[in-house]
C-alpha cells in the first residue's frame, strides 16, 4: 500500500492510504457479513481510509440513513479498530423524514444541525472524535459564516479532526476557506467530488442546481486544487458504478459527448498493454496524476475490492499517461 498526508496542520493532519473504501451500501444493499469481509480484506492490504455519511443509504430502505455508520461502528468494535483507520463521514444531506428519493428536504448546514448531527454520527460510529467531517451538500439558506464557525467549533472542542467539503461550487469553497482564514479558524482541507477518467459534462442541470452538475470536479475545481497543493481531492464514483466493466452498455448521458470515444480507445489500449483491467488503469491514472487524487471505490464483494487494491501497484509509463491525458 502507498500513503499520503491529508491536512496541513501538524496537530490534525493524517496519513491515509491512497485508495479509500466507500461504505455507502454497507448495512443495506450489502449485508453485514459481506461488508465485514470487504472491510477486513481492505485493511489487511494496508487500506486505512474508509468513507461514509450520516444519510447512507436512506434510499435503499426508505429511512433517513445511518445504517452505514452503524455497521462501521459494529465492525470497529468487533475488530478492536482504533484510530489507525481514518473514517470520514458527512452531514448536511440527511433527509428530514424517511424517504426513498433524493430531494431538497434535507437537514442542511446550520450550526444547530452541525452540532447535533455530528454527535449522532460519533455515537453510531462509536468514536469520541470524527477523523474527517465533510459538509456533504451546499446549503445557501444558511449564512456561510455560520456554517464555517460551527464546523470550527467542533475542531476546537476536539470532537472533529479535519474538515472537508463535497458537492459545492468552487467559489463557495474558496469563500468559506477565506472566511475561516480571516477569523483564524480551521477550514476545509479535503474536497470530495466525482472524478474519473471519462469526463462528465458539467453543464447539465441537476436536482441541486439548474446551473449544472455541482458534484463533478470540472476545470474550476481541478485548477483550484493545482493552485493549492495543500488541498486533497477524494474522487467518488471513480469506476462509474461498474461502467468501465460494461463498455457495451449505454453510459450516463453526462458522458455523451465527442471526447468519450477517444478516451475509451486510449483506456482499452493501455489496459491491453499493461495486462490490467480498465478499472485498474483508471485508478492508477488518478493516483499518479498531476493533481494527486485519492479514489474512493465501492465494493459489493471481496473480489471487487481486491481488484481495486491491485491498482495501487500499477505503474503507468510516462508515454502511457501522456496518451491517456491527451485523448479528448
Amino acid at each position: 500500500m502507498k500513503y499520503r498526508t491529508i491536512g496541513q496542520n501538524p496537530a490534525t493532519r493524517r496519513e491515509v492510504s491512497v485508495l479509500s473504501l466507500g461504505a455507502m451500501n454497507f448495512g443495506t444493499r450489502t449485508d453485514e457479513q459481506t461488508s465485514f469481509a470487504i472491510l477486513d480484506a481492505y485493511v489487511a492490504a494496508g487500506g486505512s481510509f474508509v468513507d461514509t455519511s450520516n444519510n447512507y443509504a436512506f434510499w435503499a430502505r426508505g429511512t433517513q440513513g445511518g445504517e452505514s455508520e452503524a455497521l462501521l461502528g459494529r465492525w470497529r468494535r468487533s475488530r478492536g479498530i482504533g484510530d489507525e483507520i481514518v473514517i470520514a463521514t458527512k452531514l448536511g444531506g440527511r433527509p428530514l423524514s424517511p424517504s426513498t428519493t433524493f430531494g431538497k428536504n434535507v437537514e442542511g448546514l446550520s450550526a444547530e444541525v452541525i452540532r447535533a448531527s455530528s454527535a449522532a454520527s460519533r455515537e453510531r460510529l462509536g468514536v469520541e472524535k470524527l477523523d474527517l467531517l465533510y459538509a456533504h451538500i451546499e446549503d445557501d439558506r444558511v449564512p456561510l459564516d455560520e456554517t464555517v464557525t460551527a464546523f470550527a467549533e467542533l475542531v476546537a472542542e476536539g470532537s472533529v479532526g479535519l474538515l472537508g467539503v463535497s458537492n459545492h461550487w468552487a467559489w463557495r469553497v474558496e469563500r468559506a476557506r477565506a472566511l475561516a482564514a480571516a477569523a483564524g479558524l480551521p477550514g476545509y482541507e479535503v474536497l470530495q467530488y466525482h472524478h474519473s477518467y471519462l469526463r462528465h459534462r458539467t453543464d447539465m442541470p441537476t436536482l441541486r442546481s439548474a446551473d449544472g452538475n455541482i458534484g463533478v470536479a470540472g476545470g474550476d475545481v481541478l485548477s483550484y486544487l493545482r493552485s493549492d497543493p495543500g488541498l486533497a481531492l477524494v474522487a467518488y464514483s471513480p469506476l462509474l458504478g461498474g461502467g468501465y466493466s460494461r463498455p457495451e452498455q449505454p453510459s450516463d448521458p453526462g458522458f455523451d459527448h465527442a471526447g468519450t470515444p477517444a478516451r475509451w480507445a486510449a483506456l482499452a489500449a493501455v489496459a491491453k498493454e499493461t495486462g490490467a483491467t480498465a478499472n485498474q488503469v483508471v485508478l492508477a491514472w488518478l493516483i499518479g496524476g498531476e493533481v494527486p487524487v485519492i479514489p474512493l471505490v465501492g465494493a459489493s464483494s471481496v473480489a471487487q475490492v481486491t481488484e481495486s487494491l491491485a491498482a495501487v501497484d500499477l505503474e503507468l509509463t510516462a508515454e502511457q499517461r501522456a496518451r491517456l491525458d491527451e485523448a479528448h
